[in-house]
């Protein structure tokens, strides 16, 4: 790792080799997707998410911890993508290994969603504002990780009402009336994870003690 100001980031071999896995995976994925519409709106994350971080990462260069975990979201994302989340074959592989009645690879996207942002914005709180580490942190990290799930579901909705049922793939409810709520609530659930298991390792990478 580097260490820019007190912060621990990755140095320039692991930086590259994070594009490199990231745009390796893209390319792989578009080459030929089950369902061209639904990759492209789960990848658009990517898409986006990866020149902004380069474009700031000279003012903002971020801790290593965070930018693993975004290479992380974005292979979720990339795999979710290409297979469609209710038929990715290692949610199929773990649904027929524990006789489940749905692929669950969409609850792993989820948890990551509220895992990683977790992650994002208690980095950006830390270092962007005068807020200190406590409780008021914590809440203010899960509101936002859950307001960014709220936000995705939205985009479900608008999706499906723009292109009716050539989003069903991208909505991946597979039938499940309670498919938003357990999407928060994954998203709540990995939030909260994210902050008792990584906070400290975090801190440690921000210059905290």
């Amino acid at each position: 790792m580097t260490t820019h100001g007190n912060i621990a980031s990755p140095h320039r071999t692991q930086a590259w080799l994070m594009v490199v896995i990231v745009l390796g995976a893209l390319a792989w994925s578009g080459i030929s997707p089950h369902d061209r519409l639904t990759w492209m709106l789960e990848v658009v994350w990517v898409a986006v998410g990866l020149p902004l971080v380069a474009w700031v990462w000279g003012r903002f260069p971020l801790s290593a911890l965070l930018a693993w975990l975004l290479v992380v979201h974005a292979l979720i994302l990339i795999y979710g993508g290409a297979y469609t989340y209710a038929l990715t074959p290692l949610g199929l592989w773990f649904q027929e290994a524990f006789d489940l009645a749905r692929n669950h690879y969409d609850r792993l996207g989820h948890f990551a969603q509220g895992f990683v942002p977790a992650i994002l914005a208690r980095e950006l709180l830390l270092r962007r504002t005068p807020l200190l580490r406590g409780g008021w942190l914590f809440y203010l990290v899960l509101a936002a990780a859950l307001s960014f799930s709220a936000f995705f579901e939205l985009i479900e909705w608008w999706a499906a009402l723009v292109w009716g049922g050539d989003a069903d793939a991208f909505l991946a409810t597979q039938g499940d009336v309670w498919d938003t709520q357990w999407d928060m609530f994954m998203a709540l659930c990995g939030a909260i994870i994210a902050q008792l298991l990584l906070a400290r390792v975090h801190d440690r990478q921000l210059g905290l003690r």
